[in-house]
């Protein structure tokens, strides 16, 4: 299961809370009315052997057959063992790419972006210099991950900088500028490589086109579908939210939990396209199923996004915005997340006309001695879904 595969044993994860850094969050948040039809104990008891290895907290929100079905196990705190609940908000991680993508393409049917065209028809000069051979690289190619753009985030210096100083207030042209003048990796359209790079280029983009992209995603995507708990950007005080959950790593690899959270915090505030809003898991599941549903995009364009690039190996890959993967034997079409302190899916299962998304307050981006005892327990969650 892409993105969420980091677990730790429960008594090894409250040791470490005796040394955590001081939380940043409260993680209260008043639920809403049950949208839960029937009492649905295999899920609950999946998510319960989710926390049994040592997640802190897990949240899941599922829409199939025309009911809902949420339910949260866990800490969104352990601290003072703040429950987890299913309104409190989940970072989404590089599940924002496919908000980015959507918002791209809105500005495509507006006649306001040719996908083929190249980038440096829309991008500013100041950002499009730092890009080798840019004037070769389409929209399309940033949007699918074939651009052949270095990865900003595997850059050791922006790595050290990142980890020794978490109050480094990073700006978009940073992220630019340890990629710039690099050669390409790839002749661009040749192949498909995921790169971050690549969204953060989109979003600087809208930006010259529309002046705030973070305001276009919210008038062309959160107002429509009534996205009231999903956030990004906008003010000064983003991410200081009570309901939004503390993140905790395994900083050494070695199973010990400590608290993240102004890391992470830190972090996601200063990125833009690849990464950046927080949503509970029901707005997250609403939004895939407006788009899935044809609420945002002409039909064209959705098929367009489900023009699948290839792996190595030959198998579908990325549309544009669009994951494809295979879950518990079950094509899916979304996105999946991860970071220093959470990881994610958002996903639609065509063959059960399913959509799900689940959330943890773990990070993704470091290893764990336990990954193995935890891939049987996510397995087990897919069947449990898709049956």
């Amino acid at each position: 299961m892409k993105d969420l595969i980091l677990y730790f044993s429960i008594l090894t994860l409250l040791a470490a809370c005796q040394s955590v850094q001081a939380p940043v969050t409260s993680s209260k948040c008043e639920p809403s009315k049950s949208t839960n039809s029937t009492h649905n104990e295999k899920l609950e008891n999946a998510l319960s052997d989710l926390v049994s290895e040592g997640i802190p907290g897990v949240a899941l929100a599922v829409y199939a057959n025309n009911t809902w079905w949420t339910g949260a196990k866990g800490y969104a705190r352990i601290e003072d063992q703040t429950p987890m609940q299913t309104c409190n908000l989940q970072y989404l991680q590089s599940v924002a790419k496919l908000y980015m993508a959507v918002g791209i393409l809105k500005l495509y049917e507006e006649g306001k972006i040719d996908l083929n065209a190249p980038i440096t028809k829309y991008l500013k000069a100041e950002h499009s210099k730092h890009i080798s051979k840019a004037e070769t690289i389409s929209v399309r190619m940033l949007l699918n991950h074939t651009s052949g753009i270095p990865e900003y985030n595997l850059v050791p210096l922006y790595v050290t900088r990142l980890l020794q100083n978490p109050d480094t207030k990073f700006l978009p042209e940073d992220y630019l500028r340890y990629v710039s003048g690099k050669p390409l990796d790839f002749e661009p359209g040749s192949r498909y490589s995921y790169r971050n790079t690549n969204y953060v280029l989109l979003a600087l983009m809208a930006d010259a086109i529309t002046g705030d992209h973070a305001h276009y995603l919210n008038q062309v995507i959160f107002k429509p579908l009534e996205l009231k708990n999903t956030f990004y950007r906008g003010n000064e005080n983003y991410l200081n939210y009570p309901a939004l959950v503390n993140g905790y790593w395994d900083r050494y690899s070695n199973g010990i939990v400590e608290n993240a959270s102004k890391l992470q915090r830190n972090n996601v505030a200063a990125l833009i396209g690849d990464d950046g809003i927080v949503a509970t898991p029901e707005d997250a599941v609403k939004f895939l199923k407006g788009l899935m549903e044809g609420k945002i995009l002409q039909p064209s364009t959705l098929d367009s996004m489900k023009v699948w690039t290839k792996d190595r190996k030959g198998n579908n890959a990325y549309g544009l915005g669009l994951d494809y993967t295979i879950l518990g034997g079950k094509v899916a079409y979304g996105h999946s997340g991860g970071g220093i302190g959470a990881g994610c899916q958002l996903y639609y299962i065509p063959e059960k006309n399913l959509y799900f998304f689940v959330g943890i307050n773990l990070g993704t981006v470091t290893d764990s001695p336990l990954h193995k005892v935890a891939e049987p327990k996510i397995e087990k969650l897919y069947t449990i879904l898709f049956e």
